[in-house]
């Protein structure tokens, strides 16, 4: 769904105000939640969302306006074809988007994004069966991979860096940073 459950936010938002990084890319921003939740701690910060299903942006309004800020750039693409440089940011978020993709495709991303530049990685996803097809006539909302906590925090830990999750009852949160 375009939406994320609540649990696991409060944590990652320590985690933003702790780096306030300044360049952002959310991936499959849905209805803008991270935007919502972490640009109020820092109003500088340049957000751009890489959204897979165009009729998103439109309705959940994903256009930074005069009077809101939500992305200051929207690039309608799937991720796994997107340009290197979009990830070559501070904060790279793949917020309950990684279960709509192959583990590989996943895997495949996760790496690109590091091996492209990105400081932090912030990645949430149900790590309980969490079965779901197509929602409101968009195929991209069907969970095609299930994952569990041992298994993302492997695919982290391959990356190097240093890493922090969060392991909930429904949602696993992740903050993987680059060492100096």
């Amino acid at each position: 769904m375009p939406t994320s459950d609540a649990e696991g936010k409060d944590w990652s938002l320590a985690r933003f105000e702790r780096h306030l990084p300044d360049t952002v890319t959310d991936i499959g921003p849905g209805n803008g939640t991270y935007a919502r939740l972490f640009r109020p701690a820092h109003h500088g910060a340049w957000w751009t969302g890489i959204e897979i299903h165009k009729p998103y942006v439109a309705k959940y309004k994903l256009r930074s306006t005069k009077t809101r800020r939500m992305y200051d750039e929207i690039h309608i693409e799937d991720a796994r074809q997107s340009a290197d440089h979009l990830f070559h940011r501070d904060l790279v978020i793949a917020g309950d988007v990684l279960e709509h993709m192959p583990r590989e495709d996943a895997v495949t991303l996760l790496q690109r994004i590091e091996q492209a530049g990105a400081w932090h990685i912030l990645v949430s996803l149900p790590i309980v069966e969490s079965v779901q097809g197509e929602v409101d006539g968009n195929p991209h909302e069907a969970h095609l991979h299930q994952w569990d906590s041992g298994d993302m925090d492997q695919v982290l830990a391959s990356l190097g860096g240093s890493l922090e999750a969060m392991h909930g009852r429904t949602l696993g949160v992740w903050w993987w940073s680059r060492r100096l």
